[in-house]
């Protein structure tokens, strides 16, 4: 499931392709930080040797840029939302025909809601997008 593209997100896709030879059709906002979506096995490949192209690409765009694997199973989908959230912990994610659910300890579920539930917004949509769930931390 992708979302629709605007102008920046196609300009931040293109220069991404360019500089890693990789391409990806995923790219979203968490946190101030754009991550892109790339296959698992491409993962080391766009990152480039020494982050060489993740930091060619922030000095571009000027803001935080991270790389993980898009999921294809529901093991993949359980290290992609932790990937995202890190360095939060979290104590178990369970995935459900219609929702994913992720269970952290108490200081850690207000690092995940944000405030005004900014990071929650953000997480769920990327969730509703990637995986095609709802999203609910317990």
């Amino acid at each position: 499931m992708n979302s629709t593209l605007d102008m920046t997100k196609i300009r931040q896709l293109n220069l991404f392709e360019k500089l890693t030879g990789v391409s990806t059709k995923s790219c979203f906002v968490y946190n101030n930080v754009i991550i892109f979506g790339v296959y698992p096995e491409a993962v080391s490949r766009a990152i480039g040797e020494a982050g060489r192209n993740v930091k060619r690409i922030s000095a571009i765009i000027g803001k935080k840029i991270k790389v993980v694997g898009i999921p294809r199973n529901s093991m993949e989908a359980k290290n992609f939302i932790i990937n995202i959230i890190e360095p939060i912990e979290v104590r178990e994610i369970e995935i459900t025909e219609k929702e994913l659910i992720i269970a952290t300890y108490k200081q850690n579920k207000a690092s995940l809601i944000g405030r005004n539930k900014t990071r929650l917004e953000e997480l769920k949509l990327i969730v509703k997008e990637q995986l095609g769930k709802e999203l609910r931390i317990i």
